[in-house]
């Protein structure tokens, strides 16, 4: 059994990015740890609006089966505003008390810059000095983000691919909870598009469908 950590900027960017690898985890009987690092900013968002998306955060948490949900609560869209060493810190924190094997996260050149913030701090948080029981970093692509990043930059480039053919209807009715953020093909964060994007992912990998991963880090 191992000890699992995906680290979301946002709350839905775990199960577009890895949610079938996630289940697959779960059903092998590893912990799998949820951390969110932003929450709805309340001088935005109604209190309707956060208390929903509360409920969603809850709801996708059962349908999962976490071992627990940390969330940071930093405003969304805004970690670029944030004191670097004050995520930093708080992802240490967080990674102490959890002590996973393997965390996934977001790709450093997403075009979020939320997303960019959290893979630097994370990088920041695992040296291995620091948590040495940390093993594997694995950043995933993220449907809206990953595929809108600069084209100057280096693009993402899989070298590990996990097999979810299992596990890809229920990732689609888990990201369903999150109807806000889903829209009607060809929007990214769509049914086909998701189920599509796992259809190349499988053909690379030999499967009916798969999730792709860049390997940030490895220690034997």
């Amino acid at each position: 059994m191992s000890t699992i950590l995906v680290i979301a900027p946002h709350p839905d960017d775990e199960t577009l990015g890895c949610g079938g690898t996630l289940l697959r985890h779960i059903s092998e009987g590893d912990d799998v740890h949820w951390l969110i690092v932003t929450s709805m900013d309340s001088s935005i968002f109604t209190s309707e609006q956060m208390s929903f998306r509360e409920k969603e955060i809850k709801q996708v948490n059962e349908m999962y089966g976490f071992t627990s949900v940390t969330q940071l609560g930093y405003p969304a869209s805004c970690l670029d505003q944030v004191p670097t060493n004050d995520i930093v810190q708080k992802l240490s924190d967080a990674i102490k008390k959890i002590n996973p094997h393997t965390i996934y996260t977001v790709f450093r050149n997403d075009a979020h810059s939320d997303h960019q913030v959290v893979f630097d701090s994370l990088m920041s948080a695992t040296k291995s000095f620091r948590n040495p029981e940390i093993k594997k970093i694995m950043s995933f692509e993220t449907l809206s983000e990953t595929d809108f990043s600069n084209p100057l930059k280096n693009g993402f480039r899989p070298n590990i691919f996990i097999n979810i053919e299992d596990f890809l209807q229920r990732k689609l009715e888990i990201l369903s909870v999150f109807d806000s953020e889903m829209g009607d093909f060809p929007f990214p964060r769509s049914s086909e598009a998701i189920k599509s994007l796992a259809s190349i992912r499988g053909v690379q990998a030999s499967s009916k469908a798969a999730e792709a991963f860049i390997l940030i880090k490895e220690i034997k």
